[in-house]
């Protein structure tokens, strides 16, 4: 399988080109035939030449692992695979959690002790992205910091084990080395895809009420079929497919550990 087929599949991409092709099929105004970026072809750009050499270098310097650690006489340990999945599914458990959290309905700007009216939100403050943009950028805080100990946890118990693995662990070491800088460039553009997302889930609620001859009520956004509603569910769908996509390198560790246990009991 190609690295752009594999981006292609991958549940963030493919929710963001499903969020591209909404907005451009209901765009209010006509707008040239211009084919979409390809998002995914974006994404695979990431090792320029400097780094195709750097990691040319870092692998052949793996290559080597084996024989040094033969030399050494090193026996490789018995990885305790229920441990280290069972830690894994935990995190992942606790982050799908804390996604899935519903948000706490707007409270008033101030109580007041006499009994007087209690000054309300502006619902409109619901339509501007800096009321929901923190949340996201918490989520994305609390991901990587689960995920960056859980992989360097993963990654060092793996390497205890044979000399293939101890190559995998090394390999991904670099890996994440040399990828981090463009992924954390990736992750900061994700909050601009939601911002586009609300305004469009919006857009979308002012049209039906005006083709519909509707009277806007902010009471009914957040409930089941409200346009906020709605976006609520779009946030947590981006949420997941990061929080998926960060997973990836950790489950692979996870899965090159599983294999090659399971090819020495055979």
């Amino acid at each position: 399988m190609t690295q752009h087929h594999r981006l292609n599949s991958s549940p963030l991409v493919v929710l963001l080109q499903q969020w591209t092709r909404e907005a451009s099929e209901r765009a209010a105004r006509p707008v040239p035939a211009v084919k979409p970026p390809d998002v995914a072809e974006q994404l695979s750009q990431w090792l320029g030449t400097v780094d195709a050499v750097q990691l040319s270098r870092a692998l052949h310097a793996i290559e080597t692992l084996p024989s040094q650690a033969g030399s050494a006489q090193r026996l490789p340990m018995v990885l305790n695979m229920t441990a280290l999945a069972g830690l894994v599914a935990k995190v992942r458990a606790d982050l799908e959690g804390q996604l899935t959290t519903r948000p706490a309905a707007p409270k008033p700007l101030r109580a007041r002790a006499d009994n007087t009216p209690v000054e309300l939100l502006d619902p409109m403050v619901e339509t501007e992205f800096a009321t929901h943009a923190p949340r996201y950028l918490d989520q994305q805080k609390q991901m990587e910091l689960r995920l960056q100990p859980l992989r360097a946890q993963v990654r060092q118990a793996i390497a205890q084990g044979t000399p293939k693995l101890r190559q995998v662990a090394a390999l991904d070491a670099v890996m994440e080395h040399m990828l981090a800088p463009r992924e954390q460039r990736l992750w900061a553009l994700l909050p601009a895809h939601l911002e586009r997302r609300l305004a469009h889930r919006h857009r979308q609620h002012q049209h039906r009420l005006t083709a519909q001859g509707l009277t806007d009520e902010p009471a009914r956004w957040r409930q089941a079929g409200g346009w906020l509603w709605a976006f609520e569910r779009d946030m947590q769908a981006l949420l997941t497919a990061e929080l998926q996509t960060r997973m990836e390198p950790i489950t692979g560790l996870l899965e090159a550990a599983q294999n090659d246990t399971t090819g020495q009991q055979e």
